[in-house]
Order: C-alpha cells, then sequence, then structure tokens
C-alpha cells in the first residue's frame, strides 16, 4: 500500500497545518500575514516594482467594507480583512483555475477559512448578509486593481467586476510596497480589530 501523500505545510511559526484537516490551534496571524504579503494577486501581472500582494488586497477591502457598512462591529471588519486568509497556504488562484479544479478548491478553501475563524473569535461560517458586504468590497477592490495596475480600461473592468460606486473608491489609491511593510501593516490592524471585539 502507498504511503499517504504528505497534506500539510508547515510554517515559519514552527506549526504544522493540515489542509485537509486544518485546526484552529495551528494557525497564528504571523503565518497569515507573511504569507498574503508574499503571495501576488493577478498572477503577479501588474504594474511596479512589487508584486501586489494578497494582503495589501486585504487591507483595502476591510476598507471599502468599512465604507459599505460603516457601522459593522469589529468582528465583521475582521471578517473582511481575513477573507482570503486560507491563500497564505493555498496561493490566489485566479478565477479561471478555479473553475478548471472544480469543487474540491471550494471544499479546501471552506475547512481552512472555518478554522481561521474560530481560531479568532469569528463563526465558522459568516452570515450570508455579511458575506454579500464582503464581496461587493471585493469587487470595488478588484476594479480598481484592474484599472490602476493591471492593464484594464475602465469599460472592461466594469464589464467583468461591474461599475463600483464612486463613493467606495474615492480617494483609495492602490500601493505597491515591499512585502516587510504590508505584512507589518495587516498584523497591525488584525491587532486592532481583536481589541474591539467584546
Amino acid at each position: 500500500m502507498a504511503p499517504q501523500p504528505r497534506a500539510w505545510q508547515r510554517m515559519l511559526s514552527g506549526r504544522r497545518l493540515d489542509l485537509l484537516d486544518p485546526t484552529p490551534v495551528d494557525i497564528e496571524i504571523e503565518d497569515i500575514a507573511h504569507g498574503l504579503a508574499f503571495v501576488a494577486r493577478w498572477n503577479g501581472q501588474t504594474y511596479g516594482n512589487f508584486a501586489y500582494s494578497v494582503a495589501e488586497h486585504s487591507l483595502l477591502v476591510e476598507t471599502i467594507f468599512g465604507r459599505i457598512s460603516p457601522n459593522a462591529p469589529a468582528k465583521w471588519r475582521l471578517a473582511a480583512l481575513l477573507h482570503d486568509a486560507p491563500e497564505y497556504v493555498i496561493g490566489d488562484m485566479i478565477s479561471p483555475v478555479k473553475a478548471a479544479v472544480g469543487p474540491g478548491y471550494g471544499a479546501l478553501d471552506e475547512r481552512l477559512e472555518a478554522a481561521v475563524h474560530i481560531r479568532f473569535g469569528l463563526p465558522a461560517k459568516v452570515p450570508a448578509s455579511i458575506k454579500k458586504q464582503i464581496k461587493k468590497a471585493d469587487r470595488v477592490s478588484a476594479w480598481m486593481e484592474a484599472v490602476q495596475i493591471a492593464g484594464f480600461d475602465a469599460e472592461e473592468a466594469d464589464k467583468f467586476f461591474g461599475k463600483p460606486d464612486p463613493a467606495l473608491k474615492e480617494g483609495l489609491e492602490i500601493t505597491l510596497r515591499p512585502p516587510v511593510e504590508v505584512r507589518a501593516d495587516f498584523t497591525a490592524r488584525h491587532a486592532e480589530l481583536l481589541e474591539q471585539l467584546p
């Protein structure tokens, strides 16, 4: 009988995260922040001297979510910040690849997300109404990224991501920074939101 393939990832914290059966005790924010700061969105096909990281994207989504739901409690802002947290171990697959992989990708993502949420005091599954608002913020962020750094014109971005409400993106600019800076800001914002939880 062939040995079972390794399904765990060793983290820099020393934790071993089992992707098939992730547990909250094996999740550390430093590992998430580090991983997301070094994972490039758009498969790295963006302008600039640094990749646009999932961590930077997550900070932007949390900001936009705050504009969509200004009275949302800190726990839902935290959920917005962590909306792509599983990508610290599975990477940022572009939508066409997710479609090709099929439902197995979604199941893996959901298991990891549930473990992350439980680790930081959130419900395993975010309510559908909140998830919808986070998704809206995610699409506004994707539109901004597409136009500002990924070579799309506004008409093409409107077609794929929807035309965003100008108020949601007003005064926000995509920034490309060294991963260590983004990692620090992501970790700091996570700490701020945790302090606001009841």
